[in-house]
């Protein structure tokens, strides 16, 4: 959520910059310059009240104390209606930060300067590849096919019981999927990030604190009795860890994963691209999640970049990395790098791990503060990404290890499958 102050100083820019993301921000800014304009006259008007009824009730006591009781009563009297228009007050600026905050809801995040113009996928900029596609023999399948031949992922049993989306593992496949999860989170317990296993409901509140809601709204499950959701990424709990928190400037940076089922209805969703393993209703992830000091956040951010590109080279998968234009970015994000892996098969990039930075956007949502070296409180910067998401990663690692013998698994994952080969 942008600060309304932020929003007061800087007009036009902020107006200019939303453009970037594709947001008409000419009615909605102003009205909320005009809401805070009105909450802050309101706060003026009951100050005076308060402080008039302040300075009464001191004269009150004096004219006790001199016998002067009839005085007295006139000013109390004056005191009651003074404390009803202050209650009047109070119910018009609680309405007037009630309409601010559900107006600053509806407005993305401002994105960095570095983000580059654009409204498609098509338009986001290669930051860099690595990997060489491999040429794979005549026989060559897609996943979906390869995982029907070597029994490891039943599709038709999860429409059975579930629906479209929802795959059933079995077997060799399940057990790569365990293996990939186990080398996903040890390697992030190896690069300092501490692990945990958060709920995989949260409250209206979460979703709100991290952006999901209201925005995301329609994409995610919700269990109405309840008012829970269940979570698109582990980022929504964790990240909800420092909901309210206010650290020091020397606890950064805090850095946290966690293993989580993840649940989108990715409405609208069709075709080609959702075959197999492309897009899914339900699928297994494993998150970082750091939060930091915002002079360190984008030095962050690269780290965090470098970090999923050693896991990528460890599975020996061609991949590239897109800094995402402004029409491609989410409601949140102030910059985002997209990590892609090549299906050599389906002969596409497959995208398996979205890294960002929310600057201030997310903590000012969370009232996460800290205090910084010079005293003053300040918000804090929080960042995530997916290191990595695992159906598109499974899809590549088929596609790409196939050989006439079977699927070589690789290296870095033997020791949690158990096996060097799939046939």
């Amino acid at each position: 959520m942008l600060q309304v102050n932020y929003i007061r100083e800087n007009t036009q820019e902020v107006i200019e910059r939303l453009a970037k993301k594709h947001f008409d921000g000419s009615k909605i800014i102003p009205e909320i310059i005009e809401w805070d304009n009105a909450r802050k006259q309101t706060q003026t008007e009951l100050d005076s009240i308060l402080a008039e009824s302040n300075n009464i009730a001191k004269q009150v006591g004096q004219l006790m104390k001199e016998g002067k009781k009839a005085e007295a009563e006139d000013l109390k009297n004056k005191s009651t209606a003074l404390k009803e228009s202050a209650k009047t007050l109070e119910i018009k600026m609680a309405e007037a930060e009630e309409k601010i905050k559900q107006l600053l809801y509806q407005v993305p995040n401002l994105p960095h300067a570095s983000v580059p113009k654009g409204k498609t996928p098509e338009e986001n900029e290669i930051a860099y590849q690595e990997g060489e596609i491999p040429t794979l023999h005549k026989d060559a399948k897609p996943h979906w096919d390869l995982a029907k031949q070597y029994d490891l992922i039943d599709f038709e049993l999860g429409v059975k019981i579930t629906g479209a989306g929802f795959p059933v593992y079995k077997g060799k496949g399940a057990k790569l999927q365990r293996a990939l999860i186990n080398f996903f989170l040890e390697e992030a317990t190896n690069a300092g990030y501490m692990e945990f296993q958060p709920p995989h409901m949260v409250n209206e509140a979460s979703g709100y604190g991290t952006g999901q809601l209201p925005d995301k709204e329609g994409q995610m499950y919700h269990v109405g009795i309840d008012n829970l959701y269940l979570i698109p990424t582990a980022e929504v709990p964790v990240t909800n860890f420092h909901r309210d928190m206010i650290y020091k400037a020397e606890d950064f940076p805090i850095k946290q994963t966690a293993y989580t089922p993840c649940f989108r209805r990715e409405a609208g969703s069709y075709g080609k691209d959702v075959r197999g393993l492309n897009r899914l209703h339900q699928f297994d992830k494993v998150e970082i999640v750091q939060i930091q000091h915002p002079d360190k956040s984008y030095d962050t951010l690269n780290e965090m970049v470098e970090y999923v590109k050693t896991l990528l080279r460890k599975l020996e998968l061609p991949y590239r990395v897109l800094r995402l234009c402004g029409g491609d970015m989410s409601f949140s994000s102030a910059l985002t790098y997209d990590m892609e892996v090549y299906s050599t098969a389906q002969q596409k990039w497959l995208e398996v791990s979205s890294i960002s930075n929310f600057e201030t956007f997310q903590a000012n949502r969370l009232k996460l503060r800290f205090k910084d070296t010079d005293g003053k409180t300040k918000l804090a910067h929080t960042l995530n990404g997916s290191a990595l998401a695992l159906p598109r990663i499974v899809a590549s690692i088929l596609e790409n290890h196939q050989t006439p013998e079977g699927i070589r698994i690789p290296k870095a994952l033997q020791k949690f499958t158990g096996f060097d080969i799939i046939n």
